[in-house]
């Protein structure tokens, strides 16, 4: 890409109108989950036995009734049709970190031979694709083809949208013909009812009636826009969703004027296409706004049931994508796709409901603080115990480059409660009030909490795992990972520290309750809030600190992932039937080979770019000024030659080096995977430094200052 590309790709931009084409009004609030199959089409389109029926499996009550598919096939149909859809798909999540679908059309023939519209019970309730074809660590080999889908009734059926027609989505989960999960739906069913046992177990110790448990997340979604003129440019985005090359403008993220900054109008147009889309998919978009880095954004839902959140948040993505596209963007949810500027994470913000009550909100009576006490000793406890399974459930070749600066949690899972509620604890821990309290011995189910309101807390950036009024929210999560890997983790670790408390409720007989409660959270405590920290997750004494405490620092992927093989890990992931030990080791095999072959990709397009695009401008920038050099000695010049031969000598020696480099590099792509780090480390470092030498005609790839800034 010559200069004079690059500075039409810019012209082409600043002639851009206001509004693109394809931007719409803003969303009705009576489009709102107009392309779902809701309880209202369920109510409209079947009789009332079977809609009540279907509701109740829906919410969870009961089983899938067999007899009732038939019925509700048909009624998914008519409603679909009604809307434009000629296919049908069952639409699941395999280990790809994607969705996946293979659309049917609504086609069949009568008796006469006649065509008709035609979706059956089955079509409904189970599919079959191609399981060898996904990835499965081995459980699945190529001769080994048979996979199912089965219908998930519990999130709603959705109608996918394209220029020509629609799709009707049936979310399921997917399996093997033998029975194991392939998916990452199934693991997350699987634990939300671990936890769900769990949590009724834990409050019927405290003689609360049976009442349904919710877990409930809201995932923020950051992203980066680019104009496509300039994503086509960088052959390294295009291929990695990254910039593995470009130095940092003088000017970046440092003057903080962009983070909920004035949004442009071209971005205000995307944003509300967005908006309309998600609305009409019933997926309950709130906050839109600028983040911290340039051309940095995010959107964030309302708190829904984890998995219908999840399974939004794959929509949602999928949706920033496809509305930037007809915007003339390209939307990246890479966790770093630029160096030097904050990364782009998904924020967990994960909560657990009784009923309609909030498990994680202080209550206003002794007995409600009592319930809250102890289940946010239960998660200090799980997270303590299980830090390494929540920091695998975040690996990945992107989020290893976030992970630690600019915003995004270290590597070290710790736990931050701010000072009101880590003085609750305290207080717990020792048995004394103070002076924030009345005098005297602080009494479970006796005293009342201070009053804590949900903004209670100050706010720590740092923190992967922050108490935030009435919810935890886990930060270390990639921008471009499902949130079920940290769910899944998540729920079963809890629901593990919560049946470890209530073992020890149970036992409780003739004796005062709340006196045992007291004893049995202090002495939880004092065993794991090392897990605890309120400071700066990133500074040097904190790491120090952490080693001294004894907690886990998985820095890279490989270490991160090493947790899902240990025996202790798979026994308590066996003991809640999340995964089986086959199917965790699974797990670990699909990570690390998807590790491996993304950084080996990163690094054969690495030398790809500087042997053929780089490489090539420096040798001509380098021969100019050797002929410059000649021309001056033969015009007897005596000003200007020392000059020109700093100039060479510098672009000498990096010449030099590029080639240097770029020899390493190639010789590394057939060793470790680390060998391969360290070389594109190396050859960035020089590349990065010729593009302040090279003639800005000359430079062939879009430079940080045009993609972060012109759009």
């Amino acid at each position: 890409m010559s200069n004079c590309n690059r500075i039409h790709a810019i012209d082409t931009i600043a002639g851009y109108p206001v509004a693109q084409s394809g931007a719409t009004a803003p969303a009705s609030i009576d489009e709102y989950g107009e392309d779902v199959f809701t309880a209202k089409a369920i109510r409209r389109y079947l009789s009332k036995p079977v809609a009540e029926k279907l509701l109740a499996t829906i919410r969870g009550e009961t089983p899938l009734d067999p007899s009732i598919a038939g019925a509700a096939a048909n009624a998914m149909k008519e409603w679909a049709v009604a809307r434009g859809a000629t296919h049908f798909t069952h639409w699941f999540q395999p280990l790809t970190g994607g969705t996946a679908e293979k659309h049917d059309a609504f086609l069949d023939f009568d008796s006469d031979g006649e065509a008709i519209m035609a979706f059956s019970g089955k079509n409904l309730i189970m599919g079959e694709p191609d399981a060898s074809s996904f990835p499965s660590g081995g459980l699945r080999c190529t001769f080994e083809a048979r996979g199912y889908t089965a219908w998930d009734p519990t999130s709603p059926a959705f109608i996918k949208r394209h220029e020509n027609g629609a799709t009707l989505c049936i979310p399921t989960i997917f399996c093997s013909y033998t029975g194991e999960v392939l998916d990452k739906k199934t693991p997350l069913l699987r634990s939300i009812q671990a936890l769900s046992k769990s949590v009724a177990r834990l409050m019927k110790c405290f003689g609360l009636p049976e009442e349904r448990t919710t877990v409930t997340l809201g995932p923020e979604q950051e992203y980066f826009l680019v104009d496509k003129n300039f994503y086509l440019h960088r052959p390294d985005l295009v291929q990695t969703g990254r910039t593995l090359f470009g130095s940092p403008p003088p000017k970046h993220q440092q003057l903080e004027d962009h983070y909920f900054g004035s949004i442009r109008p071209r971005v205000i147009a995307f944003m509300t296409e967005v908006e309309h889309a998600l609305w009409r998919l019933g997926i309950p978009a709130k906050t839109r706004h600028n983040e911290v880095a340039p051309a940095q954004f995010e959107v964030a839902p309302i708190f829904e049931e984890l998995n219908l959140a999840i399974d939004h948040n794959m929509q949602l993505m999928e949706v920033l994508q496809q509305v930037a596209a007809r915007h003339g963007f390209v939307c990246l949810l890479h966790e770093k796709p630029f160096a030097g500027v904050n990364g782009s994470g998904k924020h967990n913000n994960w909560s657990v409901n009784y009923g309609k009550r909030n498990l994680l909100e202080p209550g206003s009576d002794p007995h409600e603080n009592a319930v809250f006490l102890t289940v946010l000793t239960a998660i200090v406890r799980a997270v303590d115990l299980h830090a390494d399974l929540l920091r695998s459930s975040t690996a990945s070749a992107g989020n290893e480059h976030r992970l630690g600066a600019n915003e995004a949690p270290p590597a070290i899972i710790s736990i931050f409660l701010g000072d009101q509620l880590d003085d609750v604890i305290r207080q717990l821990e020792t048995g004394a009030a103070t002076e924030s309290r009345h005098p005297g011995a602080m009494r479970i189910g006796v005293d009342a909490l201070p009053p804590l309101p949900r903004d209670a807390t100050d706010r720590n950036r740092t923190s992967p795992f922050a108490f935030t009024g009435n919810k935890f929210e886990f930060r270390a999560c990639g921008s471009s990972q499902s949130c079920s890997g940290a769910n899944i983790v998540l729920n079963t670790i809890v629901a593990e520290s919560v049946d470890y408390i209530a073992d020890r409720l149970e036992k409780i007989s003739g004796k005062d309750f709340n006196t045992e409660l007291q004893n049995l959270l202090r002495e939880v405590i004092r065993k794991h809030r090392r897990v605890i920290f309120n400071g700066n997750n990133y500074s040097d004494e904190w790491v120090a600190e952490a080693e001294k405490r004894g907690l886990p620092n998985l820095q890279t992927t490989m270490d991160a992932l090493r947790p899902l093989l240990l025996a202790e890990n798979q026994k308590l992931f066996g003991k809640y039937g999340v995964f089986s030990k086959e199917e965790l080791e699974s797990r670990f095999e699909v990570f690390l080979e998807e590790y491996h072959r993304k950084i080996r990709i990163e690094g054969g397009i690495a030398l790809e770019i500087a042997s053929s695009m780089v490489l090539p401008v420096v040798c001509e920038e380098y021969s100019m000024l050797l002929k410059t050099l000649e021309c001056a000695g033969i015009g007897g010049m005596s000003t200007g030659v020392t000059g020109l031969q700093i100039m060479a000598g510098q672009l000498g020696t990096k010449l030099d080096e590029l080639v240097l480099r770029c020899n390493e590099l190639e010789a590394a792509l057939g060793g470790l995977h680390e060998e391969i780090l360290t070389a594109m480390t190396n050859l960035r470092k020089v590349v990065d430094s010729v593009e302040h030498l090279v003639d800005d005609s000359r430079w062939p790839l879009p430079k940080y200052r045009e993609m972060l800034f012109v759009y």
